[in-house]
């Protein structure tokens, strides 16, 4: 969570945009906070996506699409968490059999620190794994996404799947998911400098 993943996303379609090459962007149908079809980013960067769900076959749509338009060079998943493994096989498929690079942005771990299915197979498959990153309250790296109820405090049951930003998870260290600190009064202005 707030490591910038949506903005890399929409960042890395905009280069090959203004190189003249299109791309495909897909968003997951359940993620509907800026709208249907849309990838937006908290620094404000929009652009409209293609909606999937678990049923979405990634590699018809992109052939397909290719038939109407062969200058479709890139295909960017965001959410790409929501992924099931048949569609990471689509994706691999797609780079191998059509030759289109496919940059899927996404989390590793829900908020009990358990991988979803798509990265956990985005992650044994893909040729290339880079990491975004963003810090916990401490100044430490996050690696973890706290969901928090209405007061701020740790939830650690329910669905895996809930939608929600800032108001409902928390990107932590481990060590600060683990003990369901949200803030922490040690964030002084020592470890303010260390960071930046």
């Amino acid at each position: 969570m707030n490591a910038g993943k949506s903005t890399t996303l929409l960042q890395s379609s905009y280069n090959y945009n203004e190189r003249g090459m299109d791309t495909l962007l897909f968003v997951p149908e359940i993620d509907t906070r800026y709208g249907a079809g849309k990838i937006s980013s908290r620094i404000g960067l929009e652009q409209n996506a293609v909606n999937f769900d678990e049923n979405f076959d990634f590699y018809y749509h992109v052939e397909q699409a290719l038939h109407a338009n062969n200058n479709i060079k890139c295909i960017l998943i965001d959410e790409a968490q929501f992924l099931n493994k048949t569609q990471v096989e689509q994706l691999c498929r797609i780079t191998e059999s059509l030759n289109i690079p496919a940059l899927a942005y996404g989390l590793r771990s829900d908020f009990r620190g358990e991988p979803f299915e798509g990265s956990r197979y985005l992650m044994a498959w893909a040729d290339q794994l880079i990491e975004l990153k963003t810090i916990c309250h401490c100044g430490k790296k996050a690696t973890m996404n706290m969901r928090v109820n209405e007061h701020g405090e740790k939830v650690s049951e329910g669905a895996q799947i809930e939608i929600g930003g800032n108001e409902r998870y928390v990107a932590t260290c481990r060590k600060h998911w683990r003990l369901g600190a949200v803030s922490s009064d040690a964030f002084d202005q020592k470890t303010l400098e260390k960071i930046i």
